[in-house]
């Protein structure tokens, strides 16, 4: 009988707040396992948060869960240190993620991660809750890699399950969904899913000038990519590249243009 393997196991938990002056505080902070919180020094009013995973990827068993909240007039960006990696997995074992956000009146967040690339025989269940007040904003970006193009890595098996979903005010505002399971490489090559793309990206934007961004974004997206109002304050955008260096590159100054150049470094390096 094949020993049993360790399972990594991680958990953080952050709250912020904004001070009388406006700048954003730590209001409670809590991490365990491998998961850590880096803050990185700045001199503006957003407080900058770095999700390091410190098993170094995700596999079969593993159980990783983050809440971050941001009281009212608080301003929080959460990242990630690299791109996170779901590894091989042993049979019938399932990596779970569950990731938590709740934005107050008058507070933004910006949920940023970095790619997340999926290796042939990976098993992951990843879930996105957002919750949000009346007029919280909110851009959140989530990459996705099917295999490293660079190594010729095909997906023949593999089990993914995604779920996205935002409320606002405790009504539904955006859910989003994906489900592959077996050969990956055939089910997004076909034309009407992914054309053979090796990455995707979906992005929401929550904020008052949306449809007012609505052109200039489409001006700057390639043409395997679209974007769209689902509201006046609330665009969805979606893209499909190649690979993830192509992905990055047309993201990239998306998110500078949404961000006012201020996206976190561990994007850039």
């Amino acid at each position: 009988m094949r020993p049993a393997q360790p399972r990594a196991r991680g958990e953080g938990v952050v709250a912020v707040t904004a001070e009388a002056a406006g700048k954003t505080r730590i209001a409670d902070l809590r991490q365990a396992g491998s998961t850590k919180l880096v803050f990185p020094h700045n001199h503006g009013k957003t407080l900058e948060a770095i999700v390091v995973n410190t098993a170094g990827g995700i596999t079969g068993g593993d159980r990783f869960s983050l809440k971050a909240s941001a009281a009212t007039g608080a301003h929080l960006t959460l990242t990630t240190q690299a791109a996170e990696r779901a590894y091989r997995a042993q049979k019938g074992e399932v990596g779970h993620v569950q990731t938590t956000l709740e934005v107050a009146a008058g507070a933004s967040l910006h949920w940023l991660p970095q790619e997340l690339i999926l290796f042939d025989h990976s098993a992951l269940h990843r879930r996105l809750n957002i919750a949000l007040a009346g007029d919280a904003r909110l851009l959140m970006v989530e990459p996705v890699v099917f295999g490293r193009a660079a190594m010729d890595e095909q997906l023949t098996d593999i089990h993914f399950a995604d779920r996205i979903t935002i409320s606002r005010d405790g009504r539904p505002l955006y859910h989003d969904g994906a489900d592959i399971q077996g050969d990956a490489a055939t089910h997004i090559g076909r034309r009407a899913i992914a054309g053979g793309a090796g990455a995707t990206a979906s992005l929401v934007l929550v904020r008052p000038d949306a449809a007012a961004l609505l052109g200039t974004l489409r001006d700057m997206l390639p043409d395997t990519a679209g974007a769209s109002l689902i509201a006046d304050d609330v665009l969805v955008l979606r893209q499909l590249a190649s690979d993830s260096f192509t992905l990055r590159r047309d993201l990239l100054p998306i998110l500078d243009l949404l961000t006012d150049t201020s996206l976190p470094i561990s994007w850039r390096l």
